[in-house]
């Protein structure tokens, strides 16, 4: 059987190193906030498992007692309001206060007024368990459409460990088993040592949760563009491949629009490259501001954007490529001085079923618009209407203009 100072001992250098490991994540990703409580909390244990082995020292005195308790519990606390904020709900520092306050009440009133071990086991049980319980909920719950596999794992170590606490609890009711900081029994050494390998398998479940969450942050950042913030031309092509399949398994169409700033190079040229990030980034914004939910802006490089219009038909494109072109010609005419104006022209086109599960023929259609709109003057928008094949014959249009609308 280990003996008690070497059973803490491992306790306190377990939670020392995963306080440090925490601690470099934190330093590392300043804005994951759940690795702050994490950090807090691998420290607490620690310091709770230092005033344990104080017991030791003073086998007389209660305080060691007490204090590793309540820094027990509050490394718990700790631990479920880092899961609070990794899945972006509000930690609660008043229920934590509530917890850790219940159980330093509660273990003083039965050390120092009525003395008794039950008692002070099903406080000290009662505070574990409920931060943990509150958990097992958001541990075990879907987000954003999946669970996480680092948090089904740490949901299933937190059952083991409640197990514990509750058989722990149980045999101090009944049997009589009570937990000794100064001489464990070969059962209490046990339990400690397993939970200390569940204490770093809970660990472990938390930097599971965190990789996932950086890996998945950076997949974002590489659909992001960097200079507007919107979808860049890879996270184009992936939702139009989307929109396309679901279009060709339901029948249902949607629209794409193709954006061009008019002259931009000539604002390049003119007020230098600076100025014209600053009216892509102003162009962003106005656009935005003409979308519904579900619909996406996109920059696909240099002056070109485009806008996906799930579940919409030509005429619906239409009326959101004229909002664009309102609010551009709106806040041009409230330029003055060194403002730069700008206008665009759009191409408008909707998928049919001829155009399949292939993104590049829709965009070719965009682009055919987009083409007419700026062959008809600028700063307007034309649709790509394909009409019936017409028969040969003298009165047949040319091929440019077939389909071909413009719009002022």
């Amino acid at each position: 059987m280990l003996s008690v100072p070497t059973l803490w001992t491992v306790f306190i250098i377990n939670f020392l190193a995963l306080g440090l490991i925490w601690a470099y994540v934190m330093r590392s990703y300043p804005s994951f906030d759940a690795a702050r409580f994490w950090t807090g909390s691998a420290f607490a244990a620690s310091a709770g498992a230092a005033f344990a082995m104080l017991r030791v020292a003073f086998p007389v005195s209660l305080l060691p007692l007490l204090f590793a308790g309540t820094a027990l519990i509050l490394a718990i606390c700790l631990a479920a309001m880092g899961i609070q904020k990794f899945f972006n709900r509000p930690a609660s520092w008043r229920l934590t206060a509530l917890i850790t306050g219940f159980c330093f009440a509660g273990l003083s009133f039965f050390m120092f007024v009525y003395d008794s071990v039950p008692a002070r086991m099903t406080v000290f049980t009662l505070a574990q368990a409920l931060p943990m319980v509150l958990s097992l909920k958001l541990l075990f719950s879907p987000h954003e459409g999946r669970i996480n596999p680092g948090a089904r794992l740490a949901g299933i170590v937190t059952v083991l460990i409640l197990v514990i606490f509750a058989s722990r609890l149980f045999g101090a009711l009944t049997a009589g088993v009570g937990f000794s900081y100064m001489h464990f029994t070969p059962v209490q050494s046990v339990v400690i040592l397993v939970l200390v390998f569940l204490s770093m398998a809970l660990n472990f479940g938390f930097l599971l949760m965190a990789m996932d969450r950086l890996r998945n942050e950076v997949a974002d950042l590489a659909l992001l563009d960097d200079l507007t913030g919107v979808g860049n031309r890879r996270h184009l092509l992936q939702r139009l491949t989307e929109e396309c399949s679901r279009s060709e398994r339901s029948g249902q169409p949607f629209a794409l629009l193709v954006i061009d700033l008019d002259d931009f190079k000539a604002i390049n040229d003119t007020h230098g490259h600076a100025a014209g990030d600053a009216c892509l980034q102003h162009f962003t914004l106005m656009a935005q501001t003409r979308l519904r939910p579900g619909d996406m802006l996109a920059r696909t490089g240099g002056d070109e954007f485009c806008i996906v219009l799930p579940s919409s038909t030509l005429r619906e494109g239409a009326m959101i490529a004229r909002r664009v072109l309102e609010v551009c010609r709106a806040d041009a005419e409230q330029c003055v001085g060194t403002d730069i104006p700008i206008a665009v022209s759009i191409g408008v086109a909707q998928w049919t079923r001829e155009m399949g599960v292939f993104p590049d023929r829709l965009i070719a259609a965009a682009d055919h618009a987009l083409y007419d709109a700026k062959k008809a003057g600028r700063n307007g928008f034309a649709t790509y209407d394909p009409a019936p094949p017409l028969v040969p014959g003298p009165e047949t249009q040319p091929l440019s203009e077939i389909g071909l609308r413009k719009h002022a």
